[in-house]
């Protein structure tokens, strides 16, 4: 069972709620509480945020907009769009005014989808051949794409519920560590039962073209032995879902980077979010930060297994998650 649902269901147990699985994939379930009220789950979609808002912070260009215009510091960037799209708009902007946009900016930059999530296709592109290569492939399967400026710097989560920062970590893309004897190839799929081993869900894909394009840039191929204690990344997004790991850092985050996560929170009118940013160190006062996205489902499964201390925080947010609903006023 995913990590997730069973968190849900031994919190749910310990204020005498109900919980209903779908058994195949035990993803999505139905709560039925004490008072009688329902309410239903999809891995880790709750019906804690309005529709509303969830779908704004889901458009990754429409919440940059805003939150921009409420005086954060977002990311620079456009949205292009698929053929089928660009003949419904009047002022279409397809993959080549993406591209021209891209050379404005300036290589490296990030090209990723408009609306998908767990780091999904998200990649750092270096000339004309990677942009369209990755815009090919967002777009097979995506109505759209966004072409963004890269910020240097780390990548920090920040999970907010309500007023309340319930854990801040700094998230490290995919990486492998040498042993002097083994190949790439074999160090992931050492990475891959590892994960296993700590019943983390995350799939390594080893013919993810981001994988072999980063290899490349640093001279290395999958059959390449790494000395001993020799660390290299292997994808440039750091979510935990694409292999990425997690350094907790909930009791030494600073006021500064609590008090914005909130407000952004409240400001794009969610109560849950795992908020994004790009900053220099989140345990230090502000100075400069950018804001990456604000994701109104933030999955924790892969935080939650990192440790006891974090499955944790994971159950207490869930259990803080179900009494709200729970003690909601029911619309007549």
């Amino acid at each position: 069972m995913p990590l997730i649902t069973s968190i849900l269901q031994k919190v749910a147990s310990q204020i005498g709620a109900v919980v209903l699985v779908e058994p195949e994939y035990e993803l999505v379930g139905h709560i039925t509480f004490k008072n009688g009220k329902k309410s239903c789950f999809s891995s880790t979609k709750l019906n804690i945020n309005g529709f509303g808002s969830a779908y704004l912070a889901k458009d990754k260009a429409y919440s940059n907009f805003f939150l921009n215009k409420f005086g954060y510091r977002v990311p620079e960037g456009k949205t292009f769009f698929n053929a089928q799209i660009c003949n419904k708009l009047s002022n279409p902007r397809n993959i080549d005014d993406g591209f021209n946009y891209a050379q404005k900016l300036g290589f490296p930059l990030i090209v990723k989808p408009l609306n998908l999530s767990q780091g999904i296709l998200v990649a750092k592109v270096y000339n004309q051949t990677e942009y369209y290569e990755v815009a090919e492939k967002i777009l097979q399967i995506n109505s759209g794409l966004i072409v963004e400026k890269f910020y240097s710097g780390n990548d920090y989560r920040i999970v907010v519920l309500d007023n309340e920062v319930i854990a801040a970590y700094q998230r490290i893309p995919l990486f492998i560590t040498g042993d002097g004897k083994s190949t790439i190839l074999e160090l992931i799929y050492q990475k891959q039962e590892q994960f296993i081993k700590n019943e983390r869900k995350t799939i390594l894909h080893v013919d993810d073209f981001r994988i072999t394009k980063k290899l490349q840039k640093q001279n290395l191929s999958f059959d390449s032995i790494l000395a001993k204690d020799t660390i290299i990344y292997l994808l440039d997004n750091a979510n935990l879902s694409s292999g990425g790991e997690a350094i907790d850092l909930t009791e030494s985050i600073h006021p500064d980077f609590q008090k914005l996560a909130v407000n952004i929170t409240k400001d794009i009118g969610l109560r849950l979010a795992g908020v994004d940013v790009i900053t220099s160190d989140i345990t230090k006062p502000m100075v400069d930060y950018t804001l990456l996205e604000v994701n109104g489902s933030p999955s924790l499964s892969h935080y939650a297994a990192s440790g006891e201390i974090q499955t944790k925080r994971v159950e207490d947010l869930y259990l803080k998650v179900l009494k709200t609903l729970e003690n909601e006023p029911m619309i007549e």
